[in-house]
């Protein structure tokens, strides 16, 4: 599940990324094949970290199993 996280909130991405001109046609971030490609991902320093990811907007997303 993709969640995007602030400094004190989590949103669901159809919160955010339905304005952004990169999301799919849904309004959903694009994830494909457990990447995202419409950002990078940020380097984890724990394995018990979740996948995180910094959308070109500046947003981090973190892919939560």
């Amino acid at each position: 599940m993709l969640v995007i996280l602030t400094d004190d909130q989590i949103f669901a991405p159809e919160q955010v990324c339905q304005s952004c001109l990169l999301a799919n046609n849904s309004g959903q971030p694009r994830w494909h094949g457990g990447q995202l490609r419409c950002g990078q991902a940020i380097r984890k320093f724990t394995e018990q970290q979740p996948e995180q990811y910094e959308c070109v907007m500046g947003f981090r997303i973190a892919n939560i199993k």
